[in-house]
């Protein structure tokens, strides 16, 4: 089977997270070939990987936003037919955050061959604008609404405009960009989409958009509706919808999929490489790591406020941030607050290999303000290493169990940007060895019976194969 898997921000320019999952992915299906259609933010990224790809990738399509804009027009024709009625209903009903007709648009941008501007620069789009301001948005400045919704549709329209790789399935590992890519593949193509969400992409961008100062505040609503109708897309295309865990199915419900697509596929890892990790010799100090990449999602500053609360009690504890860099500001804001604090005995050591790392640290910490299943609490827990975590995504499941699950505590789950919490959290766990090594036993049990590898990519290929007799039958009728 030819599978094409359509990522954004991650694999394989980024380490960690979706991109460890989408590399350990590809490698256990090698009697499938796999084509790699990744979405980037700029072209200064382009080839600029950080893997090496796996044999069975047999192509990769790059796709960067920032080309949106950058893109030439080309030789233009004299005498451009002008769009149909259909065409225009198509880039109206986008516009004003409706379902468009996502073949007519491929067609206007791909076969067709038009220029996105040529459509954000004609009077049928500026008279759209000014009766959109005029009706719902009467106090924004028309020039500053004009330009606002010209950059939130400019890379949408650059999705229609991208040569779609022949593939027997096309699998998003997200909604937003990638998930419009799948559902205008699907809709071209006519072969299967399914959708994989580690976390609720809609709600990350919302959480992100409010938090933001680059938006206007009047404009956060809009944003918000865009990346709602990018999700509600993806769901009405796809044939299948996964998610982790039960919640996270829910909260797509919410979102618009129907339940009958939905299912359940929890993450794997290689179980037997972290189970053979020894328990830390005692030399007297106390090692925690933190296996996350900088990034403010990933709340590094709560991480060192609550060492820094630590250091006070637990003297000999040591704290190691592993993992890459890939927000270049946060990780100086980051390294500044650990100058202002004066804390000492923090270890920033880079992309490392976590298998062998682990032999030197007691337990782990993560306090992400928002999360999928995380991998890396998985990988603490099957190496016998507990873990203090924000209540986020699945972490309460993967540390107190799920129903039916009576393993028991496998560490504590804590309120995010609660840094004195976590200092109380971190050391209880430091001053007490045996309720170390009892949670961590529990943590290398639940793993090694729920979250194996080989069994998460047996049910990705059973899906596979459930989707394409579904679509199969649904073409003969």
């Amino acid at each position: 089977m030819r599978i094409c898997l359509i990522l954004e921000g991650s694999y394989p320019y980024v380490r960690g997270g979706v991109s460890t999952w989408a590399d350990s992915y590809i490698k256990a299906m090698p009697q499938h070939e796999f084509i790699l259609w990744v979405i980037g933010a700029s072209i200064e990224n382009q080839g600029n990987f950080k893997y090496e790809l796996p044999e069975n990738v047999i192509e990769v399509r790059e796709v960067f936003l920032d080309q949106a804009s950058a893109k030439p027009p080309g030789r233009r024709r004299r005498r451009e037919k002008p769009l149909t009625l259909e065409e225009i209903e198509a880039h109206q009903a986008l516009f004003h955050f409706e379902f468009p007709d996502l073949a007519k648009l491929s067609h206007v941008y791909g076969s067709k061959g038009r220029h996105v501007h040529q459509f954000l620069t004609s009077e049928v789009f500026l008279k759209d604008i000014y009766q959109m301001v005029e009706k719902e948005y009467p106090f924004i400045p028309m020039a500053e609404f004009f330009h606002a919704i010209r950059s939130m549709f400019l890379p949408i329209l650059h999705m229609f405009s991208e040569e779609i790789p022949e593939a027997d399935l096309y699998h998003a590992v997200s909604t937003g960009y990638a998930g419009l890519l799948g559902s205008i593949a699907t809709a071209v193509k006519e072969k299967p989409f399914v959708l994989t969400e580690h976390g609720i992409y809609t709600r990350e961008r919302e959480e992100e958009i409010i938090r933001a100062t680059w938006v206007s505040s009047y404009f956060k609503p809009l944003w918000i509706r865009l990346f709602n109708l990018l999700a509600q897309i993806a769901y009405h295309e796809a044939v299948s919808v996964t998610s982790l865990f039960v919640r996270a199915g829910e909260m797509q419900a919410e979102l618009g999929s129907e339940t009958k697509k939905l299912k359940v596929i929890r993450n794997g890892i290689d179980v037997e490489r972290f189970a053979l990790v020894p328990h830390k010799e005692g030399d007297g100090s106390i090692d925690i790591g933190a296996i996350v990449r900088f990034h403010p999602i990933k709340d590094i500053k709560t991480m060192l406020y609550g060492f820094y609360e630590l250091k006070r009690t637990v003297p000999q504890a040591r704290f190691h941030l592993l993992g890459g860099i890939d927000d270049e500001r946060y990780y100086n804001e980051c390294k500044n607050l650990i100058k202002a604090l004066q804390i000492t005995d923090v270890t920033i050591t880079g992309n490392v290999d976590i298998v062998r790392y682990m032999e030197h640290l007691d337990f782990t910490i993560l306090t992400s303000i928002s999360e999928g299943q995380p991998l890396s609490v998985l990988e603490s827990l099957a190496a016998g290493r507990p873990c203090v975590t924000t209540d986020v995504g699945c972490c309460r499941e993967l540390l107190e169990g799920f129903p039916g699950d009576e393993y028991g505590r496998a560490g504590f789950v804590i309120p995010p940007m609660n840094s004195e919490l976590l200092a109380q959290r971190m050391e209880q766990l430091c001053l007490n060895p045996e309720l170390r090594f009892r949670m961590g036993e529990v943590g290398k049990q639940r793993v090694q019976h729920h979250y194996r590898r080989d069994e998460m990519i047996r049910h990705y290929e059973t899906n596979y194969e459930e989707v394409l007799e579904q679509w199969q039958a649904l073409a003969l009728n």
